[in-house]
């Protein structure tokens, strides 16, 4: 993924981009984690497969996954992820609490960091340690 990153001259690095601007590029980090591993489950209709998709990608969902990873967190990993928790987003998902939306927002902008920053390693152990959470609170 680096090398992907490294092809675009950003303006900043991670340390310098806004909660919310983390989250921004995070949601679709997550989301490509989880449509990606949808995918590994084999050939099956699309309707299927988003529905699969958005059990995992909800904010509902990733607020349990917030609260599991969160313990599993170095100092500075926890302070993004409370930062993005923190952050004053006049948006709102719908059917979901303020609470749910926040913590969502946080997972996220973790997961924007860590991809800005080309940890791809540790975004497949949260991502498998979030799995792990998804299917055993989805079936």
């Amino acid at each position: 993924m680096r090398d992907f990153i490294n092809c675009f001259e950003l303006k900043n690095n991670e340390r310098e981009f806004s909660s919310l601007a983390l989250a921004f590029i995070g949601d679709s980090v997550f989301d490509l984690f989880a449509r990606t591993y949808v995918l590994s489950q084999g050939n099956i209709s699309v309707d299927k497969m988003n529905a699969k998709a958005r059990r995992i990608v909800n904010a509902k969902a990733q607020s349990r996954m917030y609260h599991r990873i969160e313990e599993l967190l170095d100092e500075e990993e926890l302070g993004v992820l409370k930062r993005g928790r923190n952050a004053n987003s006049h948006t709102m998902a719908k059917n979901q609490t303020v609470a749910d939306y926040r913590h969502a927002t946080g997972l996220e902008a973790l997961f924007g960091y860590l991809y800005l920053k080309g940890e791809t390693k540790r975004l497949n152990e949260l991502f498998l340690i979030c799995l792990e959470d998804s299917e055993n609170n989805n079936g």
